[in-house]
């Protein structure tokens, strides 16, 4: 269903496309995955583009049938979308049966900025988060204290943003882990850096580590497995 619109008295109109399966009558709870796209997938660019130019929320319904999937277009990746994100996550929280212990979050490039916000925000709404492609600009320490299990997935020599972020912001939070006396065996099932080679982009004819790390990243089954596996 697109561009359906949620009149938020507080944080204005929030656009997103919704897919709901066949099979869902309510009667049992069912996983909610939330995917925020790139800049190119924004409401200003297009009613839908988002689910042209990505593969997540698709992808997403071969590992779990029973999922509902939330594909928001917001008009930036700064707090604004943040906070957006939270009211729309909670609303679809409050008006389908979902199993809470099955809410994925997933954001790619700016859309990964903006979902890093949401979890220095709200990061006990989501039982996992995926970032492809991105940086960390939300705030750790809240992330920290919640332990939501992150996966920072980039390429070497993504052309945008660069591996650096996603290292700092994994040592960042391995670091606040050690603080709290989890051992490197608890901190790796909550927090992975994955870096992928230029040979992981090159073996599929592939050039452009940032573009085209989305559609790597969400056929991946390393990757989406283990976001949906959790």
């Amino acid at each position: 269903m697109l561009d359906n619109v949620l009149r938020s008295s507080t944080q204005g109109n929030i656009h997103f496309n919704l897919y709901v399966p066949d099979s869902y009558d309510g009667t049992k709870p069912y996983a909610l995955f939330v995917t925020l796209p790139g800049y190119q997938g924004l409401h200003f660019q297009g009613v839908g583009i988002n689910l042209r130019t990505e593969e997540f929320g698709f992808v997403a319904q071969d590992y779990n049938r029973n999922m509902i999937i939330a594909a928001p277009q917001l008009d930036d990746w700064g707090d604004t979308s943040a906070k957006q994100t939270i009211e729309l996550t909670e609303y679809l929280l409050d008006v389908y049966n979902i199993d809470r212990n099955k809410v994925y979050g997933e954001g790619y490039s700016g859309g990964g900025e903006t979902m890093s916000r949401v979890m220095g925000m709200r990061p006990e709404l989501f039982s996992a988060y995926l970032q492809c492609a991105s940086q960390f600009d939300g705030d750790i320490e809240v992330l920290a204290k919640a332990r939501t299990p992150v996966r920072l997935v980039v390429g070497a020599h993504d052309e945008y943003y660069g591996a650096q972020p996603s290292r700092e912001t994994y040592d960042r939070l391995h670091a606040l882990y050690r603080d709290q006396g989890l051992t490197d065996i608890q901190i790796d099932r909550i927090l992975v850096l994955d870096v992928r080679p230029d040979s992981y982009f090159s073996s599929q004819d592939i050039s452009n580590q940032h573009g085209r790390g989305g559609h790597l990243f969400a056929n991946d089954s390393d990757i989406m497995g283990w976001l949906f596996n959790r």
